[in-house]
């Protein structure tokens, strides 16, 4: 078997709501609305670091402080309600940064109907386009002139030559879209064939082992290279690789 085959055959093996339970995604396979679950989801992906069992259980327990209704909290929240994220902690992200996420959030909502608008800032059709719009989202996402420096660490940007794993966990769980229903893919502007490869510990050991990675970093120009060689195992979804990699990394110890 080539290894195109191996891995289409693994991704049609993890490709399943059956793995939805033990991962962050189940945070905003919670919701039905649009906005709940962006909203859920980038929390989701921003604490996505650690025990998968802990991650599930520290989003459980910010979206009981907003009554698991995150959108019509982030629109109707008084400055009350804000209290009990002041004991919110998951490792370095606190309540400082919980909070500024809130009012981002709160600030957004009422003037957009949908995330995407942030992420889409300067797109176009080129394959290689994300590296501008996750710096653009970057710097839209901190235009305030309160946010915390702190928090900035929180949400990556190619500008610091990260490769912003979490960001695009998050953009493949919103953009792509397929019977198997594990993505949501709830947003249409950018395209499956623009996302990258989320590049995870799991992930970039696997990526390595079966030769797709040279680079001896992690970080914005490893995400990019994994990619592109997936580019040539589907140019148009690359990045349902995603699911094979994780999984044989994972559930395989591969």
């Amino acid at each position: 078997m080539d290894l195109k085959s191996f891995l289409d055959q693994k991704t049609d093996q993890y490709n399943r709501l059956g793995f939805i339970e033990l991962d962050p995604i189940s945070i905003p396979h919670r919701y039905t609305g649009k906005q709940d679950i962006e909203i859920a989801g980038f929390f989701a992906a921003t604490l996505a670091w650690g025990q998968r069992k802990t991650i599930i259980s520290k989003c459980l327990q910010l979206l009981e402080m907003m009554d698991h209704s995150p959108y019509q909290f982030m629109i109707h929240h008084s400055e009350s309600d804000l209290k009990p994220f002041l004991n919110f902690k998951h490792r370095t992200f606190n309540d400082l940064d919980t909070l500024y996420f809130i009012q981002f959030f709160s600030s957004f909502y009422k003037e957009h109907q949908s995330l995407e608008s942030a992420f889409v800032i300067g797109w176009n059709e080129d394959v290689e386009i994300m590296s501008i719009l996750l710096k653009n989202f970057h710097q839209y996402f901190f235009r305030h002139p309160f946010a915390p420096n702190r928090t900035k660490k929180h949400v990556a940007t190619p500008d610091r030559n990260s490769a912003c794993k979490r960001l695009n966990m998050f953009l493949r769980w919103m953009v792509r879209k397929d019977e198997k229903r594990v993505d949501f893919g709830l947003w249409n502007t950018i395209q499956p064939y623009q996302l990258i490869c989320p590049c995870d510990l799991h992930v970039d050991r696997v990526a390595r082992k079966l030769g797709l990675i040279t680079r001896k970093q992690t970080d914005w120009g490893t995400a990019l290279e994994l990619t592109k060689k997936l580019r040539e195992f589907d140019p148009v979804d690359p990045v349902k690789y995603d699911f094979a990699l994780f999984g044989l990394g994972v559930e395989e110890k591969f």
